[in-house]
């Protein structure tokens, strides 16, 4: 029941932050040009817009990390492709991160008050969990493999020859990941775990200052 209702509590947190983490790619996206994605629909923040069914089972089985629809980027709209893709990339993490931050300045102020507020420690767990999420969605994004968002980064990076022989791996990118993730599950051992965790517990509590 406990597990349950932990569960639960997640699962408005981790929809808003997916929701900000796309519209975020698509708002930056017309700003640079492109309106790909608000003639799709993209650029909401309902978050059904942006559900995607097996990123959203992985976070039913990690609690701690999913994905959502990615964001159409026409290439053709945009002035500077490889410079303005990174920078899309880039606003999804980065949005996140802001959010992180946010709610953990919103728990910083209000567990010394709670008790007069009449705020509930499941609110506040909430809040919390908010905190943990968005932290763990932009390290998780940043890890460089296809069609995360660190890949268009390391892309934007790279020298164009150097950028063109990574991305002749993006087919098979994607099953890397789930291999990875799938794996980890079946085995405990988990890969990511080991870099995602270890930045959660450092910026979590920085951002709620030592409150997680």
């Amino acid at each position: 029941m406990g597990d349950a209702l932990n569960l639960l509590l997640m699962v408005p947190p981790l929809l808003f932050a997916l929701t900000f983490h796309e519209y975020s790619h698509a708002w930056t996206a017309m700003r640079l040009g492109d309106p790909t994605s608000r003639l799709l629909g993209r650029l909401t923040l309902n978050p059904i817009a942006h559900l995607d069914l097996t990123g959203t089972a992985v976070f039913i089985l990690t609690q701690r990390f999913g994905w959502a629809k990615p964001v159409p980027v026409d290439e053709r709209y945009l002035r500077h492709p490889r410079r303005d893709m990174m920078w899309i990339a880039m606003a999804g993490p980065v949005s996140n991160v802001l959010l992180a931050l946010g709610f953990g300045c919103l728990l910083r102020f209000a567990v010394p008050i709670s008790p007069r507020t009449g705020a509930t420690p499941l609110l506040l767990q909430m809040v919390a969990g908010s905190v943990e999420i968005n932290i763990a969605l932009a390290v998780f994004n940043l890890i460089p493999l296809f069609p995360l968002d660190g890949s268009r980064i390391l892309s934007g990076v790279l020298s164009p020859g150097l950028a063109e022989r990574y991305r002749a791996f993006e087919p098979v990118s994607p099953f890397v990941l789930l291999g990875i993730v799938v794996l980890g599950m079946m085995t405990g051992l988990n890969l990511f775990g080991y870099v995602i965790y270890p930045v959660v517990y450092i910026l979590g509590g920085l951002f709620t200052g030592g409150i997680l």
